[in-house]
């Protein structure tokens, strides 16, 4: 691609309003480019349980159509460079895109599909938000080299600060996103949420049709039909460097949301520190001021990886954790995108120049959300991507000195050293494996300046620290390592002081059941089952009331529930990964579903709710929601749309259960608003536990809740049971959660 010499001409003058209102044009397309991001991730996620690949998929998603308009801003510097020409036809793009307003999910691909959940993702995303967001994510590369195209250089000679803004995109990114969760969300419902952003939609359309009034008002800007450069078009060489520095932190993004979100903290909103981080990184280096040297922020990042590496195999410390993963990601971002804004072209090649970052974000996107849960058993795509932007660094060739020579040998040794230790017996003692450690990562450090070098150790570290025979995050002896679209869901065996081994199913940090192996106590229901717990007196309580049983649960877990079963009662799961499914039911595993349970079982596939709403004759005396213990609340199942659904299907004096524990956000008081504001009664148990690190009967907390307060007379005259003020708690709907609230009252 090539540029001519600018078309001689009045040039329209670049003076502060001018600047100010480019900027303000493209700040308003990246602000409303990431409002409907996390508004979109509101819309689609409890359809498919909150996981998190589903979040990872819509970021793939956004990646995707946002190199579509990338290129297609591209394609009109190339073939159409009249500015008035391509000011018409984005004008038409966005008018064409306002045709599928107001913004809101289809319907028209069915139901969320739990066999093929990547394939409906993509596609209701495509349908429901597609051309919006295509039409805004080409207006910044468009609306920046119209700029360049009408800007003349300041009266001291210094160009127009064309890459500034860029980095008011990715400051109205920044705002967008920390905006939603905090202000957004709990002061609006979805409703308006989807109004408002859609008249913000129309809104910006005015704005570009006021751009190109003002750019042609009075004749006083010639129609420029290319952009001056000197600076020969860029080799394939530099097009791939270019699009290896973006795809690493786009990988990263997702690689350490996943990471943090599965096995450190599944905590509601981690999503959103790892992209402010990102977006921050953009800001700061391609701001008009650099805050800081390349060298610093590299030398910054060679510590923050080794740390990072260090601490990936070990658990607790979660804070600790937390800081160092996202420390070490928005250093490494920063470092990439520095060395970007670092190799940024003139103004020439600006679009190729954002082509390149956008195929460089599908690229990592993209190998994160749809060949590492296919390819890896685990999130290993997380430490391989970060071991590679090693190569980012300084490589200053492949010759070392003699001392950079002694360091790299000296630091494989005790590597190797290490390894043998960690393999062939116990580490002879703490301190000289950790003074062993630490010499080794300071010889590392030393090397830090020679990419070539520096990378191989990081990998040799990575490598040492993740071949731990035992699972490091129980103790334990992992039976089986299965990944699906839902997460990583492991079996592992753990020693227990008073049961003898019990069986675990993890998914990341969260316990999806357990079970002892020895007979003896097999078919005991342990964690949040025992028959202590409010959900364990649930169930004998309707046994009691009750000669035959019909129960509906929500949640498979491990299927311990099930050993509750009477000959005569009925029993019928709704999961919605399939992965959990096939673990609990394998006897090779677990027993809860193949040995313990003397009545009939059933395990229906998908959303709960949806589950509940397709077979509207079904009737349950007893109906179990549990399915809120992960921490990645699927809100759509505790709304009063969902209460009423919930009424429609129980017996006249069935009871709906809810188990609420929940290390994050306090749930029990939006569960009971809720319940009132659908018309039903309620009462609040909540179990503590005496039995230290037992895993019989944990500390449990429930809602038990009914159409008539006469159905709950057998649960008030029991100790423990008792009504629950949830004080000015708003109720949740399908138009309004608070998971903010939550988060805050757990915190009193």
């Amino acid at each position: 691609m090539s540029f001519s010499s600018r078309v001689p001409g009045p040039v329209a003058k670049t003076g502060r309003t001018q600047v100010w209102f480019f900027s303000a044009v493209v700040f308003a397309s990246a602000f409303l480019v990431f409002l409907v991001e996390p508004l979109a991730g509101k819309l689609i996620l409890p359809l498919l349980g909150g996981a998190p690949a589903v979040w990872n998929t819509a970021l793939a998603f956004f990646q995707l159509v946002l190199l579509a308009g990338y290129a297609y801003a591209h394609l009109l510097q190339t073939w159409a460079p009249g500015l008035k020409r391509q000011w018409s036809i984005h004008l038409g793009v966005l008018v064409l895109a306002m045709l599928t307003l107001p913004l809101g999910l289809t319907t028209a691909l069915g139901q969320a599909d739990p066999l093929h959940p990547i394939r409906w993702v993509l596609g209701v995303l495509t349908l429901s938000i597609g051309a919006p967001f295509f039409a805004l994510s080409a207006t910044a590369p468009l609306v920046q080299t119209w700029f360049a195209r009408t800007a003349t250089p300041s009266a001291d000679g210094k160009p127009a600060p064309i890459y500034a803004l860029y980095a008011a995109s990715n400051l109205g990114s920044l705002l967008a996103l920390i905006a939603y969760p905090a202000l957004i969300e709990p002061l609006a419902e979805v409703t308006w949420q989807r109004l408002a952003w859609s008249a913000g939609f129309l809104a910006f359309t005015g704005m570009i049709a006021m751009l190109g009034i003002r750019i042609w008002s009075g004749g006083k800007t010639a129609h420029i039909e290319h952009i001056a450069t000197t600076e020969p078009a860029p080799g394939a060489g530099r097009i791939l460097i270019w699009i290896g520095l973006a795809a690493a932190p786009s990988s990263l993004l997702i690689g350490v949301t996943t990471h943090l979100a599965e096995d450190v903290a599944s905590a509601p909103f981690l999503w959103v520190a790892p992209l402010a981080l990102y977006l921050l990184s953009f800001v700061l280096a391609f701001a008009a001021r650099r805050w800081a040297k390349t060298g610093t922020v590299q030398t910054l990042q060679a510590l923050a990886l080794l740390a990072c590496l260090v601490i990936l195999p070990v658990n607790g410390g979660i804070w600790l954790q937390m800081e160092i993963h996202l420390g070490c990601f928005f250093l490494t971002s920063w470092m990439c995108h520095q060395t970007l804004a670092d190799q940024r072209p003139d103004p020439g090649h600006l679009t190729l120049f954002y082509l390149c970052l956008s195929i460089g974000g599908v690229v990592g996107g993209s190998f994160n959300a749809f060949v590492a849960p296919v390819v890896f058993d685990r999130v290993l795509e997380y430490p391989l991507v970060l071991v590679l932007t090693a190569l980012a660094r300084p490589w200053q060739g492949w010759r070392l000195s003699r001392n950079a020579a002694a360091a790299f040998c000296a630091a494989l040794a005790l590597f190797a050293t290490l390894t043998v230790l960690q393999h062939v017996g116990p580490l002879p003692g703490v301190a000289l494996a950790l003074a062993l450690l630490i010499a080794a990562l300071i010889c590392t450090f030393l090397l830090r300046d020679r990419a070539p070098y520096f990378a191989v150790l990081a990998t040799v570290l990575l490598l040492m620290l993740s071949t731990t025979p035992t699972d490091l995050a129980n103790n334990g002896r992992v039976l089986a390592r299965q990944r699906s679209f839902f997460g990583v869901n492991k079996v592992t065996d753990v020693a227990s002081a008073d049961l003898g081994p019990i069986r675990l199913m993890l998914n990341g940090t969260t316990t999806h059941g357990a079970e002892a192996v020895s007979e003896a106590s097999r078919c005991l229901p342990l964690t949040y089952y025992g028959y202590k717990t409010g959900i364990g007196r649930t169930l004998l309580t309707e046994q009691a009331t009750h000669p035959a049983l019909h129960i509906g649960v929500v949640g498979l877990g491990v299927g311990t529930l099930a050993t509750y079963l009477r000959p005569q009662d009925r029993l019928t799961y709704y999961e919605i990964d399939p992965l959990v499914a096939k673990l609990a039911a394998d006897p090779h595993y677990f027993s809860y579903l193949a040995h313990c349970a003397r009545g009939a079982t059933d395990i229906r596939l998908g959303d709960g709710r949806l589950g509940l709403k397709a077979d509207p004759s079904t009737r349950y005396d007893l109906l179990v929601i549990d399915a809120f213990s992960s921490d990645s609340v699927p809100a759509h199942l505790l709304t009063v749309e969902a209460l009423r659904l919930y009424f429609q299907h129980l017996a006249p004096d069935g009871v709906v259960l809810f188990h609420v524990s929940n290390r994050h956000l306090a749930l029990a008081a939006s569960v009971t608003a809720t319940v009132r504001a659908a018309g039903g009664a309620s009462l609040h148990n909540v179990y503590y536990s005496t039995s230290g690190a037992s895993f019989q009967n944990l500390s449990t907390e429930v809602v038990v809740a009914a159409r008539t307060p006469g159905a709950l007379k057998a649960f008030a005259a029991q100790p423990g049971f008792a009504p629950f003020d949830a004080g000015r708690t708003r109720a949740w709907t399908d138009d309004y959660t608070n998971l903010i609230g939550a988060l805050l009252a757990k915190r009193k």
